[in-house]
């Protein structure tokens, strides 16, 4: 599935779809430029979670975990880290094979951990089309 944003709200909105869509057991991942919209992505995508309180990117702490939602979501940002081992120290089985959904920026980084089925959400921006323009695509989604 491609689809084309014009403005960040339609990025929320497609988010904001997905969350709603989700299921327990789910990993998206999200990959795309710096600034390219991917925390305006995840903050959509955790509304239709009903996931009420802020998300931030955790760029500082790889995971950000949020547990009030319709399904628990577990927010990871890994752009910051040295060496895939360091998802063994944060636990990251418990989020990827458990009961809540995933949600990884920069998961290329971390390819060889990822389970064998994943979603792919991929951000580009065009500036030809637009400052705010963004194609969107979005694979390994029934």
């Amino acid at each position: 599935m491609i689809l084309e944003t014009y403005k960040p709200e339609e990025t929320f909105e497609l988010g904001m779809k997905l969350g709603t869509e989700a299921e327990a057991g789910e990993v998206y991942c999200l990959n795309g430029d710096l600034g390219v919209g991917k925390t305006v992505f995840t903050q959509g995508f955790a509304k239709g979670l009903n996931i009420l309180e802020p998300v931030n990117s955790p760029t500082f702490t790889i995971v950000q975990q949020y547990e009030e939602g319709r399904l628990p979501l577990y927010h990871f940002d890994v752009y910051r880290i040295g060496d895939v081992s360091e998802m063994d120290e944060i636990g990251y089985e418990d989020c990827f094979y458990g009961e809540g959904v995933c949600l990884i920026e920069w998961s290329d980084l971390i390819e060889e951990i990822l389970p064998d089925h994943v979603i792919k959400v991929k951000i580009e921006k065009d500036l030809e089309k637009g400052f705010d323009y963004r194609r969107i695509t979005v694979t390994g989604k029934a």
